[in-house]
C-alpha cells in the first residue's frame, strides 16, 4: 500500500518540502508549549486545574 502512495508522491515537484515543514511546525508547537509550561506562574496552573471543578454541573431539570 505504502509503495503506491509513494509513487503517486515522487512524481510532484517540491514534494520533499512538506516533510521538513511539518516536522519545522511540529517542533516549534511543542517548544513554545514546553516555555509556556516552565515558566507559567504555579497559581495561574492551579486556578487553571480547578475550573472544570469549580464551576457548577449543568443537568436537564436547569434547561
Amino acid at each position: 500500500m505504502l509503495k503506491y502512495i509513494k509513487g503517486n508522491l515522487e512524481a510532484i515537484d517540491g514534494v520533499s518540502i512538506y516533510p521538513i515543514i511539518s516536522l519545522i511546525i511540529f517542533f516549534t508547537f511543542f517548544t513554545l508549549l514546553f516555555i509556556y509550561v516552565i515558566t507559567a506562574k504555579k497559581g495561574h496552573m492551579k486556578s487553571l486545574s480547578e475550573m472544570a471543578i469549580d464551576e457548577p454541573t449543568k443537568t436537564q431539570d436547569d434547561e
